[in-house]
């Protein structure tokens, strides 16, 4: 375990490899699970703000699932918000690509130039999930293993890119370039030894 900052990341996110292999899995994360994609209290105001841009990006089904359910539900299991689902498997904010691959329609908005805004950060951070309690001043940053994505850890294997690299991008959006910076130096000095 390492303490960077003051929030705890497991061993496995500087260890481990990955890189998301879409050809493979076709995007499942986005329609497996058992919940939505988690959401962070301030992202639930920009899903109100945003709403109406992304909603062209949407499939029916998507647009059909959120206005009958809201932009975010609360699920009591993980105690906490997350997107809604359509048949309680693909999240609503799914769309897929010619090829069959999934895409965040926030994502294409985002791509379209229409709003600022990527997507969640906890798809932006996958496969890492955040473990937070604010009142205790507890954070966790962990590698989340899950067999949809074999072939992501055997892509990232063969091109020895570790999780944390992978999602370089998210981190430094989350925690910013300083936090990246000190966990980058960790991870040196853990694989020097």
């Amino acid at each position: 375990m390492l303490i960077i900052q003051d929030k705890l990341v497991s061993d496995d996110v500087v260890q481990e490899h990955f890189i998301c292999n879409l050809d493979a899995c076709k995007g499942a994360c986005c329609w497996e699970g058992d919940f939505g994609a988690p959401l962070e209290k301030e992202e639930l105001a920009t899903l109100e703000k945003i709403y109406e841009k992304v909603k062209p990006f949407l499939t029916p089904q998507g647009i059909d699932v959120i206005e009958q359910q809201g932009l975010y539900i609360y699920y009591d299991e993980p105690k906490e918000y997350g997107t809604p689902l359509i048949n309680n498997k693909a999240c609503a904010y799914l769309t897929y690509e010619e090829n069959g691959t999934a895409k965040c329609s926030i994502e294409k908005a985002y791509e379209a130039g229409v709003i600022d805004y990527k997507k969640p950060i906890s798809c932006h951070l996958y496969p890492i999930r955040v473990e937070e309690d604010e009142s205790k001043n507890f954070f966790a940053i962990n590698y989340d293993r899950w067999d949809i994505c074999s072939a992501a850890c055997q892509l990232g294997k063969k091109e020895q890119l570790p999780v944390y690299k992978f999602v370089k991008e998210a981190i430094v959006r989350k925690y910013g370039a300083a936090f990246y910076e000190e966990l980058d130096a960790a991870a040196q000095h853990l694989k020097a030894d």
